[in-house]
């Protein structure tokens, strides 16, 4: 069996590597020093592309690696050990790419014998990946190619057996729509960086998976004895009643409350209907049952159904906050239900609803301004709170036709193809559209946004609620606590398990590092931990930098309306960041981080991480940071856990 009893603490103990070109399949003992260092998941997956990916490579031809990775506590019964990472050059953003996904596919990984799996090439026809305990296969595919990611896993189910795991990709994916996502679980998605659209691009419909085997741990006895004190303090923990019964979409209402929601392509903070598409009205209208994750207790997904006139009733799960803000009060959509199918909609053909939602927001308002008509839109309008717009604008994306083509790689490049100033309303940093807070009033959430090492996105570091705490006149400061939470909520994505024990039923970060011990017998601390993370975001900075060859500060600046446009309405009215107070934040993080004023890390933060090969690659091309005139900051983000509510 790939998966034995010599196996390593926390590791499945096997790593495949396949060519789609050949497909070639080869089995490796998973590279210990490699997890050890950096720590699985996200981790492992962004020093594989820094090592093997060519600086000048296609994100969507055949050099790109396609990594999917779970970290050592996946699938170990841990709080919320379900998590995946896929990761690969991102075809959004140009540079690393990561994204992960929960429900059941990261453990039954692990217990089909494996850690990762490394794909490259391109296959010369559709095809899937099928793993079942030591038997791994590439199978044709083209009975499923052209399916809907929601239609395709119970076809597959239905062909190979309801106990399989399946991650999936729609039509968006396999047409190299940049902002594709991979859908497991019916519901569960791999949402950022365009990981479906690299898929797509190596012919790669979909990855079933079955595993019968178990992961051994260090200390069992001691595991489960901590793990059964956490379930039992967090069953009465004030914050698991609404996360249970709402989810996400809890936070619907508070955004509005605290005029931080993207209404109309972020035009405005404040959206008049928020009643319409609340956590009420999802519990109310639309909620069948809740739904968890692998091994949580939690149950934060909830699964339902979209009644609209005219349409098929239809089944999904959602609509978490992002989607219901990005696709409910950004698109000026009112009910419910309008935004729980189009989370089925755009879940269904495979499309990123953070990424979705923005650039149907961008079209609606270049509509709205006159800068693309009926004529462009194959007779139709484009016009907020329609679904039928909505739903005819996506078919033209997905399927490439007239200015669908423009659309089909983001808000950016789609801006620069319309330009006559659209540049300003085109939502996005790094190509990456922003996640469903409007950062004009909430300064440190706008600045995660701008330094986020894979574009703009929050959960790298969800800063709104210091923001809030703290003063949203006040930007002096800001750079520390996005520099903390950037080293501490990542590491989540590396460790593939959910943030949400941690950041809302107050799991300390010590406490998850032992899990971490107990299950490995590594024996490291919070400190250790932290510097692994800050390593790794460096070293995807650095990487960055090599295959974009400009200065880092020149690609972390928002769209111009983040400071031109003051908030029109709502209780922030009024109100808005100036240029001065974002470069004064840049400033701040930057020197937080031991880079230069440029944006660039420097030697001195290199070296004290151990990622010299780096500095010295980035000296090569003239973008490595200016020596630091005080040394290596004394601390590099202050550690500060905000409160969800």
């Amino acid at each position: 069996m790939a998966n034995s009893s010599t196996s390593s603490r926390g590791l499945a103990g096997t790593t495949l590597r396949i060519n789609l070109s050949t497909g070639e399949i080869k089995r490796y003992p998973t590279d210990e020093k490699l997890m050890r260092e950096w720590f699985g998941g996200r981790g492992a997956i962004a020093k594989i592309l820094y090592d093997e990916v060519p600086r000048d490579a296609d994100p969507l031809g055949p050099e790109n690696l396609f990594i999917m990775s779970a970290g050592v506590m996946s699938g170990c019964f841990i709080p919320a050990g379900a998590k995946i990472g896929f990761g690969s050059i991102s075809p959004l953003t140009n540079g690393h790419g990561d994204s992960n996904m929960g429900g059941h596919l990261g453990p039954t990984l692990k217990f089909a014998g494996y850690d990762m799996v490394i794909m490259s090439g391109i296959s010369p026809k559709p095809v899937y990946l099928f793993i079942d305990d030591d038997t791994v296969e590439l199978r044709d595919a083209s009975q499923y190619w052209g399916m809907g990611s929601l239609a395709c896993e119970p076809a597959m189910k239905k062909d190979l057996g309801e106990d399989f795991e399946i991650a999936t990709i729609g039509p968006a994916g396999e047409n190299g729509i940049r902002f594709s996502c991979i859908t497991h679980d019916f519901g569960r998605q791999a949402g950022r960086t365009g990981q479906g659209a690299v898929m797509g691009s190596k012919k790669l419909k979909a990855i079933a998976i079955r595993g019968t085997c178990g992961i051994n741990v260090h200390n069992l006895d001691k595991l489960t004895e901590q793990v059964t004190a956490i379930i039992k303090r967090t069953q009465t923990h004030p914050n698991m009643a609404p996360w249970q019964k709402y989810g996400t979409a809890f936070f619907i209402e508070w955004s509005n409350d605290n005029a931080v929601i993207p209404t109309r392509n972020f035009q405005t903070t404040y959206f008049e209907d928020i009643k319409g598409i609340s956590g009420d009205a999802l519990v109310e209208r639309c909620l069948i049952t809740h739904k968890a994750c692998f091994g949580c207790w939690m149950n934060c997904g909830k699964y339902t159904k979209a009644v609209l006139p005219g349409k098929e009733t239809v089944y999904l799960e959602g609509p978490e906050y992002e989607t219901g803000a990005l696709c409910g009060s950004n698109l000026g959509m009112t009910d419910i239900n309008q935004v729980a199918y189009l989370n089925w909609l755009m879940d269904n053909v495979g499309m990123d609803t953070m990424s979705g939602g923005g650039v149907v927001a961008f079209a609606m308002e270049c509509f709205q301004r006159g800068l693309i008509t009926t004529d462009d839109l194959e007779g139709h309008t484009l016009n907020w709170g329609s679904v039928e717009d909505t739903e005819h604008f996506v078919d033209m994306v997905v399927h490439r036709r007239g200015i669908g083509e423009y659309f089909a790689g983001g808000t950016k490049r789609a801006a620069e193809k319309i330009g006559r100033g659209s540049e300003k309303f085109a939502m996005q940093v790094k190509g990456q559209e922003m996640s469903g807070y409007d950062g004009r009033y909430a300064p440190g959430m706008l600045l995660s946004y701008m330094t986020c090492d894979i574009g703009a996105h929050h959960n790298r570091s969800w800063t709104i609620t210091v923001d809030m705490a703290e003063g949203r006149d006040k930007v002096e400061g800001r750079a520390k606590v996005v520099v903390y939470l950037q080293h501490i909520r990542p590491l989540f994505d590396c460790w593939c398990i959910c943030r949400l024990f941690w950041g809302e039923l107050d799991i300390e970060p010590e406490e998850i590092v032992e899990s971490l011990n107990l299950i490995t017998g590594w024996n490291i601390d919070a400190a250790e931990a932290f510097k692994t993370s800050e390593k790794i975001w460096n070293l995807v900075r650095c990487h960055y930098l090599e295959r974009n060859k400009a200065n880092g500060r020149t690609f972390d600046y928002p769209p111009a309306r983040s400071w031109e446009d003051k908030i029109p309405t709502g209780p922030s009215a009024g109100k808005g960041l100036t240029k001065e107070q974002i470069e004064t934040m840049l400033d701040e993080y930057y020197a937080c981080r031991g880079w230069d004023n440029d944006g660039n890390p420097s030697r001195e933060v290199l070296h004290d991480l151990k990622l010299d090969f780096a500095a010295d690659n980035i000296e090569k091309i003239g973008l490595l940071g200016k020596p630091l005139p005080n040394g290596i900051p004394a601390v590099r983000g202050e550690r500060y856990k905000p409160k969800a509510f």
